[in-house]
């Protein structure tokens, strides 16, 4: 299988320049595009998105920082990285740089060195940063996946947690999303302080959307990790509610047909799938598991938890 290269748009109007960039980064692996001016650099990356941009401050028709802050503006273009290449030293044109939305300038005239060493590093931190999730800045499901395959290939033992909260939806709709935001950062901090509770070796936390989380840890702390989540979920979650909404025990929304229908506060369920009375081949096999348990936790009522249990 053919690894895909990492695609670099040189945006500068001096050729030499242009050549000498585009020479050394192929020898790095990179592949390289160019653009002569501030207006075809626009279009070459919003056309087909490269994974970033060496962005020259001086240049005709658009300079550097008007395209920097054009890219910024636009969906399919804000998450790539931009690197302004800049003749001037001076602190102030760092900071227009900067605040236009640049992650790092380099001045001319620059090391072959440290420019691929800047590019890569730039790179890293962009898949970093894509891979977490942006409202808790939890792992995402890229690093899940990669954290689950890897601990079922090394072949030891494992839990793995599928937290979710029940009736957030209609919490949602009811408060709106700002509202459904603080209640997602509530349940990451609460599994975040049962886990420092309760220390195991190799613990691992991640968001993979919405309210959904997974945890992995080792499977005799899996249990005690669990009913802490749910104690301290259940002491918190009032406070994101009305006072009012809190006296009477629920809020009341209209569901998808339109009817109106009563929602108590927001519990939460979480499904355990183990190694240790099953063999699990798999992550899929993992989640799939821990999602059937979940099920089987949103039947009890309030905040629970349920493991699976059963043998090869």
């Amino acid at each position: 299988m053919t690894t895909r290269r990492d695609i670099v748009l040189v945006a500068d109007d001096d050729e030499d320049i242009v050549r000498f960039v585009e020479v050394n980064l192929r020898l790095e692996g990179f592949e390289v595009i160019t653009a002569s001016d501030g207006e075809q650099a626009l279009e070459m990356a919003t056309e087909s998105p490269p994974d970033l941009i060496l962005l020259d401050v001086m240049m005709p028709r658009l300079d550097g920082f008007e395209v920097c802050q054009r890219l910024r503006h636009d969906d399919r273009t804000k998450h790539i990285s931009v690197i302004m290449l800049t003749a001037k030293s001076l602190s102030a044109d760092k900071v227009v740089g900067l605040t236009a939305g640049a992650d790092d300038y380099i001045i001319k005239p620059f090391d072959p060195i440290e420019l691929v060493a800047r590019v890569k590093s730039s790179l890293r931190r962009s898949r970093d940063m894509r891979a977490t999730n942006p409202l808790t800045q939890l792992p995402g499901n890229v690093q899940v996946g990669e954290e689950a395959s890897s601990r079922i290939e090394a072949g030891g033992p494992f839990g793995l947690m599928y937290v979710d909260l029940d009736s957030f939806k209609a919490f949602n709709d009811y408060y709106g999303f700002l509202r459904g935001d603080e209640a997602i950062k509530l349940i990451a901090r609460c599994v975040r302080e049962a886990l420092d509770a309760h220390p195991s070796e190799a613990t691992f936390l991640g968001h993979v959307g919405g309210d959904d989380f997974v945890v992995m840890v080792s499977p005799e702390s899996t249990e005690a990790v669990a009913k802490d989540i749910c104690e301290r979920w259940d002491g918190a979650a009032p406070g994101l509610y009305e006072d009012e909404d809190v006296e009477r025990r629920y809020i009341e929304v209209a569901d998808r047909r339109n009817q109106v229908r009563r929602f108590p506060i927001m519990t939460v369920s979480i499904g355990i799938s183990t190694n240790t009375l099953r063999r699990i081949g798999s992550q899929w096999q993992a989640a799939e598991i821990a999602t059937e348990m979940k099920q089987f936790a949103k039947q009890d009522e309030g905040s629970s938890f349920a493991v699976d249990r059963r043998r090869d």
